[in-house]
């Protein structure tokens, strides 16, 4: 997989976080993934298809991290993982996927999005389909990290 494209789902991101949160990220180091286990404890999964593209991604919150773009989105902070954190999460990585393949577009990479499937818990696992490479990045935010992981090639 090429690692530039990760970048639009970075951007994306990044502009939604900043943009619906209010919320700066320090973006970390990508790294290629190598286990299945989700680095946080909430992971919103949408797989990506298209005539010459398949793959997926990923986007896995700490507690930290859900529970402060929660309180800066609607304004209450959950005691901790709920419905509400979990649809959250969810509707982060449909903006985050959306946001992506627009800017993905220009570049002739065309596909759809199935809607998000919700993984949580300590330990759960994220299955990118097919055999193609898992790029992670990580953004800190000041209350925790979330993890992005895309896997895409033609």
């Amino acid at each position: 997989m090429n690692v530039k494209i990760i970048n639009p789902f970075v951007e994306s991101l990044i502009s939604v976080i900043g943009t619906m949160a209010q919320l700066d990220a320090t973006l970390g180091k990508a790294s290629l993934k190598i286990s299945t286990q989700a680095p946080g404890i909430v992971t919103g999964f949408i797989q990506l298809s298209g005539l010459t593209q398949r793959g997926s991604l990923a986007i896995s919150f700490t507690q930290g991290a859900i529970l402060l773009v929660f309180e800066k989105m609607l304004g209450d902070r959950p005691d901790g993982i709920d419905e509400s954190t979990l649809d959250l999460a969810g509707e982060i990585t449909n903006m985050v996927c959306g946001g992506a393949k627009q800017r993905l577009s220009a570049n002739n990479y065309v596909f759809e999005l199935t809607q998000p499937i919700i993984l949580s818990g300590l330990g759960h696992t994220i299955d990118h389909p097919g055999p193609n490479a898992v790029i992670t990045v990580p953004l800190a935010l000041s209350e925790g990290i979330i993890f992005i992981e895309v896997s895409l090639d033609r």
